[in-house]
């Protein structure tokens, strides 16, 4: 695959991307792996997160839909999740808010009666070419949301899950391979995976499983609307396998965490990153 550069405002829109990203909605095929179960996604209007929530959804699960402001994305991730015959529940808002994150999963609690299934994948993330470029406000934002969103989203949560509960991070290639133009986020990636880590040691006894996640370059909004056009023109070309990933191939990997399947992968990092190695 390649794309033609492009640029779009954060948070950008899939339905603007050239060549739309395959986030499974013609190819997913579920097997009941979740069926019955409840999940709150994060970021799930376009990219990873949508292509989670439409395999969550065909797998059995209800989906509560957490996104910004992308509605015609988060509308159209809903659609699908519907067509599964499974429940949908929306939740426009900044993940950066404790409060916010907090009625995120008093919502799933209220309208779909629970929750067994929590993924933090939403993040932002700016090119910024010199430590001088970042701004403070900048740095803060990026922490909140990627970060400390997942502390409030977990520590809300955990006292609604029970034994065979699973709590997932989408943590990156950058977690231990840092592309320096994106400091503030890979910084957050890391620590995303050591807070999945420590939650894995923390909740063990609880018996609810937590691990990350580690994509490379995938193609979701968040590449055309933080990168010069002529970066977004040449993502993923120097991978191995010599292109961005889909989020369809990132899904497969969320559902076997969050299954029954992987009753005992706790504190694991799962890379699907084209090639790159993670240590």
């Amino acid at each position: 695959m390649s794309q033609p550069p492009q640029h779009q405002e954060p948070p950008g829109s899939q339905a603007a991307m050239d060549p739309r990203p395959d986030c499974g909605e013609e190819s997913y095929q579920g097997h009941d792996r979740l069926r019955g179960k409840v999940a709150v996604i994060t970021g799930a209007d376009s990219g990873i997160g949508r292509a989670v929530a439409i395999a969550y959804a065909r797998e059995g699960a209800d989906v509560l839909i957490s996104y910004l402001s992308e509605h015609e994305d988060a509308r159209e991730t809903a659609t699908y999740v519907e067509e599964a015959g499974r429940r949908a529940v929306l939740v426009p808002g900044d993940v950066s808010d404790p409060q916010h994150c907090r009625d995120i999963i008093a919502r799933a609690v209220d309208e779909l009666g629970g929750i067994d299934i929590l993924v933090n994948n939403a993040a932002y993330q700016m090119t910024r070419e010199s430590l001088e470029d970042i701004p403070d406000e900048e740095w803060d934002f990026t922490l909140a949301t990627n970060l400390s969103a997942f502390f409030h989203l977990s520590k809300a949560a955990v006292p609604h899950m029970g034994p065979g509960s699973s709590i997932i991070g989408s943590s990156s290639v950058n977690s231990d391979n840092p592309n320096p133009t994106l400091a503030p986020y890979a910084a957050t990636k890391a620590a995303i995976a050591n807070f999945c880590a420590s939650l894995a040691q923390l909740l063990g006894e609880q018996g609810i499983r937590v691990n990350s996640v580690a994509p490379g370059p995938v193609w979701t909004p968040l590449i055309p609307s933080t990168m010069e056009p002529e970066k977004v023109a040449e993502f993923g070309g120097n991978t191995p396998l010599g292109r961005p990933g889909q989020p369809v191939e990132l899904a497969p990997v969320y559902v076997l965490l969050a299954s029954d399947e992987a009753s005992y992968v706790s504190g694991a990092r799962v890379a699907v990153t084209g090639g790159r190695p993670i240590l």
